[in-house]
């Protein structure tokens, strides 16, 4: 089985973590193996905390710190990814029917084998996306792009949950 991988991208603050809570949320109740990545562009950015015993071994010189509690396992590896190609991030998701990525708009732009659902505030943002990236499966946020005539769904995910995750379900590889 072939996992099935979308990305939802848009500009900040435009509903993109919104579209993955609500995917993620109905297709797991309907037993799909979901994966969401999130890309945070910050630099430096971390979720290890300083002064956790986590943090510590890492300022130690540990590459890779493995957390485990009773309900979670979290991996953290002090690694530059800068470089990273896609491949190497969808091989941490491990076996799941779909991987949900979160912005990595140069890593998925005109990459056919993703579709993409993206996140409109405006008509401009519409228009760009539509020649930035390829295939769009659906616009959704808070701009309707229905009188661009861009022929491509534009779903009001507040009022039509159940329009998105369908849409989404048909291209799951199950």
């Amino acid at each position: 089985m072939k996992t099935t991988i979308i990305a939802v991208v848009g500009s900040k603050s435009s509903g993109k973590t919104t579209i993955i809570e609500v995917l993620t949320n109905e297709l797991t109740r309907r037993s799909y193996k979901v994966a969401a990545v999130k890309h945070i562009p910050e630099p430096n950015f971390t979720i290890d905390r300083e002064g956790k015993d986590t943090w510590r071994f890492a300022q130690s010189g540990a590459k890779t710190i493995v957390s485990v509690s009773s309900d979670e396992i979290a991996t953290i590896e002090k690694i530059d990814t800068t470089s990273f190609c896609l491949e190497e991030i969808l091989w941490r998701c491990g076996d799941v029917d779909l991987v949900l990525l979160e912005g990595f708009k140069k890593l998925v732009g005109k990459n056919y084998d993703i579709l993409k659902i993206v996140t409109v505030k405006s008509a401009e943002e519409a228009l760009e996306a539509s020649k930035t990236f390829k295939p769009i499966l659906a616009f959704t946020g808070l701009y309707s792009i229905e009188t661009l005539n861009l022929n491509i769904p534009c779903i009001n995910v507040v009022k039509n949950r159940e329009k998105i995750v369908g849409l989404v379900e048909k291209n799951v590889k199950k």
